[in-house]
């Protein structure tokens, strides 16, 4: 892909966030989680539509998730674009959190 843009994702823990910049500085996209102990549940990630269709929104997921990785953390993808792009890249899969089966009984 040509048009595939190669942003510098970074991690803001100030603003709960891991945003991909762009060489002149501009933020092109961003995804936002939450800490939970061991586990990042990630709530939301959007590209600026200018740079929509270019990568971005991969890019971010793979960072985060190579970060996330490297600290020895769990994910939970309650973002779609987390949950899809999981799916589509089973390598990662191992990362998502599996909550133990319930034993409680009626």
């Amino acid at each position: 892909m040509g048009d595939e843009l190669r942003p510098e994702v970074t991690d803001v823990p100030a603003r709960r966030r891991y945003e991909a910049r762009l060489p002149d500085g501009t933020v092109a996209g961003f995804a936002e989680y939450l800490l939970a102990g061991e586990m990042v549940v990630f709530t939301h990630t959007e590209v600026d539509p200018a740079h929509e269709g270019k990568g971005v929104g991969g890019a971010i997921v793979r960072a985060s998730l190579d970060h996330i990785r490297s600290r020895g953390l769990v994910v939970l993808p309650l973002c779609p674009f987390y949950q899809g792009w999981i799916a589509r890249h089973p390598d990662y899969r191992d990362l998502v959190y599996n909550r133990p089966e319930s034993r409680v009984t009626d």
